[in-house]
């Protein structure tokens, strides 16, 4: 299960990394307000991943 999981979990991350650079290109967030950004969206899906890691092992 984990086989599967944790790479996947790491393209799905990579991926939403991108699509964050991606949002602060567009908005023209500033550069000492970006790290704040992405350590918000990364912190929320980890934890997304883990409670979905968790229910789909528990089920």
């Amino acid at each position: 299960m984990a086989l599967y999981f944790i790479p996947l979990a790491m393209v799905i991350l990579f991926s939403i990394n991108q699509l964050t650079n991606a949002l602060c290109v567009q908005r023209e967030i500033p550069e000492e307000k970006q790290p704040t950004v992405f350590r918000t969206i990364n912190v929320l899906i980890t934890i997304l991943l883990i409670s979905s890691y968790f229910e789909v092992l528990f089920t």
